[in-house]
């Protein structure tokens, strides 16, 4: 689809067509980057989106988790609460 430059003070601009923006999820605001083929324009996400859901998918080893941990000579010795 070709979308012509809107003037918008010392700025240019592009109007989305609704459709557009329903189909690619877009909200009230955007991201937009630069790539080698030109500027990509995708919705907002929040930082770290999607990470408790990709932690859940993981399926962590319990063989892989820390299990107890007995007290050493620092333990003992330095630490202070």
């Amino acid at each position: 689809m070709k979308l012509e430059l809107t003037r918008i003070g010392n700025s240019r601009g592009i109007r989305i067509p609704k459709p557009l923006i329903a189909q690619c999820g877009l909200g009230d605001a955007v991201e937009v980057r630069v790539t080698p083929e030109g500027l990509v324009i995708a919705p907002h996400r929040a930082p770290r989106h999607g990470w408790r859901q990709a932690f859940a998918a993981s399926h962590p080893e319990p063989e892989m988790l820390l299990g107890e941990i007995s007290p050493n000579m620092f333990d003992r010795r330095d630490w202070k609460w």
